[in-house]
């Protein structure tokens, strides 16, 4: 009882803080991107969002999934940090030296002269990341999360003063750029800083073997997953314009502010927890229906309602220069409903240390989704074309995951259904009412977004209500334990 008592504390504490640092952290990066998006040109962005994919593989390359099996690990003594810690840097330095002398290559694939330089200069980067992946293991087997929440705060707030300040003086995509790496080094600095670990002057073979053996077929599953979620960004710039890449990077980006954040929130949190329920199947099973109920009793309303009122939100955050990227952007967020769905199923995969299914569920879902690509390039359906297809497979890669995570915890793709299906269908009555609400008010962009939001709450907490949504006094619940953790 103490025990369960204990893990309980933990993750509401460990939720608060994830939650925190997507706040504090998104809400800041969320303002920061309002303020360079109306000063930037929209090419700018275009130019980072080439490069995107070389930069995430690169991240990716150098993690090796050794992060979530060192997380999973019950044990891990300082020769295996030690040994991680010095894989990671060593393969850090390695790829930015192919990414440097491949410069010229990718520039040229582009047809952007000025991608040598940047390219060269932010990929940077993948050494600083290098320098923080097993700080930040440590903090996340320890379901600290009120530390990373304070790094990241600091961290934002630093890189992002300093970028509106290049951007303000015309350095345009170079204040992007530095943003990025100002960030990044303080994140692992101050990392490093908090937790006073120093690696050891040791590689120790054993270990790296051990941890390679589940950590490659993360690693392969993680590459797949990279490319085809930066895949757009490729393909855009190369058979579309710089300026089709800035609108598509941008709606992008406002899209992945509350999607891929939540996501994350959800994932870094339900990932510890569910691995400390393993050797309880029923505990398991109950443990991960509650968090699929809630993430979709929370992210489907907020998806839905972003792109009711991507109107006039992209107008009153970037003003009319973007407004060429709403359609990008309401499309995303329905492709983006399920991003937390799918995380969370993929980590029963890796709590029950099946990163052989893991990787071929990745396999199989890249397969389809590449054959859809070619065809929508051969039927020449354009960007939007493009992207509906990106919304058509994040459902069907759903319906995939359950299949595998239900065979796991015996939870069907059944079961997952009927819990997530009354938050997706009251979330698109509330949607189709925001939305009428907004062509039925003349007043200015603020009064209607205001107008919109209130309409949008109260119509899904009455829904919820109405059609008796447990979810609405579990998050209750939740909310209630914070306070009162917090008097």
């Amino acid at each position: 009882m103490h025990r369960s008592m204990g893990l309980k504390q933990k993750t509401t504490s460990g939720l608060f803080w994830s939650f925190t640092d997507l706040i504090s952290n998104q809400g800041i990066q969320f303002i920061l991107q309002v303020i360079l998006a109306r000063i930037l040109l929209v090419k700018d962005f275009g130019l980072i969002g080439m490069i995107t994919i070389f930069i995430a593989l690169a991240n990716s390359i150098v993690d090796s999934g050794f992060s979530q099996v060192l997380i999973r690990e019950p044990e891990l003594k300082q020769d295996d940090y030690s040994t991680v810690f010095f894989f990671n840097l060593s393969l850090a330095v390695g790829l930015y030296l192919v990414l440097f002398f491949s410069s010229s290559i990718i520039s040229e694939f582009f047809s952007e002269p000025q991608l040598v330089l940047i390219l060269r200069v932010l990929s940077l980067v993948v050494i600083i990341n290098s320098f923080g992946i097993v700080q930040r293991v440590m903090l996340v087997r320890n379901i600290d999360f009120k530390t990373q929440a304070k790094i990241s705060l600091v961290a934002s707030i630093s890189s992002g003063m300093i970028a509106v300040f290049l951007a303000y003086f015309g350095f345009g995509v170079w204040s992007l750029v530095f943003r990025t790496l100002i960030m990044q080094f303080m994140s692992a600095f101050l990392l490093s800083l908090h937790n006073m670990w120093k690696p050891t002057l040791i590689f120790r073979q054993r270990s790296f073997f051990r941890f390679f053996k589940c950590g490659s077929r993360l690693l392969v599953a993680g590459l797949i997953n990279t490319i085809y979620n930066n895949l757009y960004f490729v393909i855009i710039g190369r058979f579309f314009s710089t300026l089709d890449l800035g609108y598509y990077t941008n709606a992008s980006k406002l899209e992945t502010a509350a999607s891929v954040s939540i996501t994350g929130a959800l994932q870094r949190v339900s990932y510890p927890v569910l691995c400390s329920m393993q050797k309880n199947e029923n505990r398991l099973r109950e443990g991960f229906s509650k968090i699929i109920r809630t993430s979709a009793f929370l992210v489907f309303p907020l998806m839905v309602f972003l792109a009711a009122v991507a109107d006039n939100l992209i107008k009153f955050l970037f003003g009319d220069k973007w407004l060429t990227s709403i359609p990008y952007f309401q499309i995303l967020c329905i492709a983006g409903m399920l991003y937390p769905l799918h995380a969370i199923n993929l980590n029963i995969l890796q709590v029950k240390g099946r990163t052989d299914l893991f990787l071929r569920l990745e396999i199989i879902k890249k397969t389809i989704f590449t054959i859809t690509i070619i065809v929508s390039l051969l039927l020449d359906l354009g960007i939007i074309g493009l992207v509906w297809v990106m919304a058509i497979n994040s459902y069907f890669a759903y319906f995939v995951n359950t299949l595998y995570s239900g065979k796991m915890i015996s939870y069907s793709f059944r079961d997952q259904l009927k819990d997530v299906i009354p938050a997706f269908g009251l979330s698109f009555i509330m949607g189709i009412l925001v939305y009428l609400a907004g062509m039925f008010i003349s007043n200015g962009v603020l009064f209607k977004l205001i107008f919109q939001l209130f309409i949008g709450i109260t119509t899904y907490i009455c829904l919820c209500k109405l059609f008796k949504v447990r979810e609405i006094s579990i998050v209750r619940n939740l909310l209630f334990s914070i306070l009162k953790r917090k008097e």
